[in-house]
C-alpha cells in the first residue's frame, strides 16, 4: 500500500487531497472553487441525508423549497445579516440579454426569503410553531476552497422556524443542535463533537445566540460541523413577521435558524481516515460489505454468491467484486481506499475449508469463518465497527485536548490539539490575540460540558483550537 497516498504524518492536506482522488469521492468543477461530487462521494451523502431528514421530520419540521434568487434588498433588510455575508455574495445583474431592475443574490443562505414568506402565511398564534427546513445548494464566494470543507457551491439542509415565545425559539434551537445534530453526529458518523456556544465574535450575522458542533480532526485542527441560531426577533421585525396572540395583541415572532452540509463528508474523511485511505462508518457506508474471490474460481463465485444473497435479504450493502483480471493486491487497495467497513474474500484454500476470510477495515483484524456463519458473523462486525470507531475517534480527540491557564498557553496548546481555558482567562481581548495567531475559541461550554446560557454566565470554559 505504501506510495498510493502521501501519508498524514508528511502533508495531512495533500493526504487529504490524495484520498479525494483515489477514492473517487469528487474532482474540482468548472468554475473556480466549485466541485463535482463523484457517485462514491454523493452515496455518503445520501445516507447521511436520509438519516437527517428523518431525525428532522421527528423533530417536527416539514420540507419546503424557496427560491435560489434572492432580491438583493431582501439582504440588506437585516444590517449584520448583509455585513456577514456581502464578501461572500455571488450577485446576478443581467437577465434575458438585458440588466435587471434589482440584482438578485445566489442564495448563501435563506433567512431572508423565508422571512417574507413567513410573514406571509403566519396570522394568529395558532400558525406558531411553524417548522421548516429545506435541501438546497447555496453559493458563497471562497476564496480558499477545498473539496467538502470549503467550496464556491455546496448542497446543505436549512432549518427556518418561527415560535410565539423566546422560550420555546431557544428550546427548539437546542433541540436541533442536540437530538438532530450532536446525536447523528456521535451514532450515525462515529464522531464525537463538542457542543457550545458561540462567542459574539463568531456568532452567526443577525443571530443573538449561535450553537455549534465542534470536532477534532486526526491533524489535531477543529472543524465546524454544524450550527443552530437563535434569531431572536430581528429578522422578523426587519420582515414583519407578526401575529395575533390569544388576548389579540400583535407580537412578533422568535425566529431560528440552523443547518449542516456536505462539510461533514470532509469531517468525516478527516476524522476517520488512515494512511490507507477512508474508514467509514457503516452507517453511512454506500457499500458495506464487498465480496471478492482471489481467482476467477467458479466454485468461489458460487460460495460468494450465497453469502451476499444472504446478507442482501438482511438489509446489508453489498458489492460483488467480479474483476478477477486485475490482481488481488490492486484490488484490496482499491477497497481499503473507499474504507468498505468489511472484506469478504474466498480463494482456494477457503474453498477447500469451507470458510471464508473475513477483514474489518477499522483495524485491519482479519479471522477465517465457516461459510454458512459468514452473514451473522458480517451483521455482528458491522454493529461492532459502528460502536468502535466512536470509541476510538473520542479517545483520540480527548488525548488532544489541553487545560491551559493562560491565552499563550491555549496558543501552545492549539498547535497539536484542542485548548480547554477558561473564558475570563480570554474575554474580547484574548480572542483577538487568539485571531492573530490563527486560532479561534470555537464554542463556549458550562463546566458540565452544557451549553450556556450566556458567555458572561460564571464557570464558562472556552475551547480554542486552530480550524478549517
Amino acid at each position: 500500500m505504501a506510495g498510493v497516498l502521501t501519508r498524514q504524518a508528511d502533508d495531512f492536506p495533500q493526504w487529504y487531497q490524495d484520498v479525494l482522488n483515489k477514492a473517487e469521492l469528487a474532482d474540482n468543477g468548472p468554475a473556480r472553487g466549485t466541485m463535482v461530487i463523484r457517485p462514491y462521494g454523493y452515496g455518503i451523502w445520501e445516507r447521511m441525508q436520509a438519516d437527517l431528514d428523518r431525525r428532522i421530520k421527528r423533530a417536527g419540521a416539514q420540507n419546503a423549497y424557496f427560491p435560489v434568487l434572492i432580491p438583493l434588498s431582501y439582504l440588506q433588510r437585516e444590517a449584520e445579516h448583509v455585513e456577514k455575508f456581502s464578501p461572500e455574495l455571488a450577485v446576478v445583474t443581467h437577465g434575458g440579454g438585458e440588466q435587471l431592475a434589482e440584482p438578485l443574490a445566489v442564495r448563501p443562505t435563506s433567512e431572508t426569503v423565508i422571512n417574507v414568506f413567513m410573514a406571509k402565511w403566519i396570522h394568529s398564534y395558532r400558525d406558531l410553531p411553524l417548522l421548516l427546513n429545506q435541501w438546497a445548494n447555496v453559493v458563497r464566494w471562497e476564496l480558499r476552497p477545498r473539496a467538502f470543507l470549503r467550496t464556491a457551491e455546496f448542497l446543505w439542509q436549512e432549518g427556518h422556524t418561527a415560535h410565539a415565545t423566546r422560550e420555546d425559539a431557544r428550546a427548539y434551537a437546542l433541540r436541533v443542535a442536540t437530538e438532530v445534530y450532536r446525536d447523528f453526529m456521535r451514532e450515525v458518523l462515529a464522531i464525537p463533537v463538542f457542543l457550545g456556544r458561540k462567542t459574539r465574535r463568531e456568532r452567526f450575522g443577525g443571530a443573538t445566540n449561535s450553537i455549534s458542533c465542534e470536532a477534532v480532526m486526526r491533524d489535531g485542527k477543529a472543524l465546524q460541523m454544524g450550527t443552530s441560531h437563535e434569531l431572536g426577533q430581528r429578522f422578523a421585525q426587519a420582515f414583519d413577521v407578526a401575529f395575533q396572540d390569544a388576548d389579540g395583541i400583535r407580537q412578533f415572532a422568535w425566529t431560528t435558524s440552523w443547518g449542516v452540509s456536505t462539510r461533514m463528508v470532509g469531517g468525516l474523511i478527516m476524522a476517520h481516515g488512515d494512511d490507507g485511505g477512508l474508514r467509514l462508518p457503516p452507517a453511512v457506508a454506500p457499500v458495506q460489505v464487498v465480496l471478492m474471490a482471489v481467482t476467477a474460481d467458479g466454485g468461489a463465485a458460487a460460495a460468494l454468491d450465497g453469502v451476499g444473497a444472504g446478507l442482501e435479504a438482511a438489509g446489508v450493502r453489498i458489492h460483488r467484486d467480479a474483476r478477477v483480471d486485475l490482481s488481488y493486491g490492486r484490488r484490496v487497495v482499491d477497497w481499503e481506499l473507499k474504507g468498505v467497513p468489511v472484506r469478504v474474500v474466498v480463494g482456494p484454500r477457503e474453498l477447500a475449508a469451507g470458510q471464508c476470510s473475513v477483514t474489518r477495515r477499522d483495524t485491519g483484524a482479519a479471522e477465517k469463518v465457516p461459510l454458512g456463519e459468514a452473514v451473522a458473523r458480517c451483521q455482528a462486525l458491522l454493529a461492532a465497527i459502528q460502536r468502535d470507531m466512536l470509541v476510538a475517534a473520542t479517545a483520540e480527540r480527548d488525548a488532544r485536548v489541553v487545560d491551559a491557564a493562560t491565552v499563550p498557553e491555549a496558543l501552545s496548546a492549539a498547535e497539536t490539539g484542542l485548548a480547554r481555558i477558561p473564558w475570563s482567562a480570554v474575554g474580547e481581548a484574548g480572542e483577538t490575540e487568539l485571531n492573530a495567531h490563527g486560532a479561534t475559541v470555537r464554542c463556549l461550554q458550562a463546566a458540565d460540558g452544557s451549553v450556556p446560557a450566556s458567555e458572561d454566565e460564571a464557570g464558562v470554559v472556552a475551547l480554542v483550537a486552530r480550524a478549517y
